[in-house]
């Protein structure tokens, strides 16, 4: 059981920090949309990035630094674009402002429960599920975390890092469920037009933040 909880207690620690991935699964979470499908696609990408460091991807990395140097740019050029968006959307105030209605909290639903100017609005599976595939796999700490670091410490259990594979795996699946379907919980006290633009002042804050650290190496190496 140690390889186990090793796994689970060094993956929570990765997982849990503020980034990117975390926000966009918060901000959907809050607006009830695509939850289950946002979910399943952050817990899924992990699972195949912790395997895939385990079998030995972390080495095909560090033998081909590009890839990660790639993954760097590309990252940081999208969340500049989408910390833009959600500055605009901040900006815009009333106008683009989203609220959540009321409604069960315990209701098990990943259905919509936001409004604009009193008309029902959902945005589309398909830009959601790419957004969050943009912000795994493009982001290079994805990598880093995941592949190299989950890889390395894994294999040091020998015979059971497989084992420890399934902790980190679990813990990914357990935190972005939790912070998936508890933002909705948030949901009531965000109920005004100012409080989105506030919520999402602080999305692009974040975003902008973290496409700007992915580069700061680059420049000043």
């Amino acid at each position: 059981m140690l390889p186990l909880l090793a796994g689970l207690g060094l993956g929570l620690s990765l997982i849990v920090a503020i980034g990117a991935q975390n926000v966009f699964v918060l901000r959907q979470g809050i607006r009830r949309e695509h939850v289950i499908a946002v979910v399943a696609i952050c817990a899924v990408s992990d699972a195949v990035l912790i395997v895939a460091g385990v079998a030995g991807l972390g080495f095909v990395l560090s033998a081909a630094p590009w890839l990660v140097y790639l993954a760097r740019w590309a990252g940081a050029l999208f969340l500049l674009g989408y910390g833009l968006l959600a500055a605009r959307r901040a900006w815009r105030g009333q106008e683009g402002a989203m609220r959540v209605e009321e409604s069960d909290p315990n209701e098990f639903s990943s259905s919509k429960q936001v409004t604009r100017g009193g008309t029902t609005t959902r945005t589309a599976l398909a830009p959601v599920a790419l957004t969050v595939l943009a912000l795994t796999w493009l982001n290079p700490h994805v990598y880093l975390d995941t592949v190299l670091m989950l890889g390395s410490i894994a294999a040091t259990h020998g015979d059971d890092r497989w084992l420890f594979a399934a902790g980190a795996v679990v813990a990914s699946a357990v935190w972005f469920t939790a912070l998936g379907f508890g933002a909705r919980y948030l949901g009531r006290w965000l109920r005004t037009p100012r409080s989105w633009r506030i919520l999402d002042a602080a999305i692009a804050v974040i975003m902008i933040a973290i496409a700007v650290s992915l580069v700061l190496p680059v420049l000043g190496g």
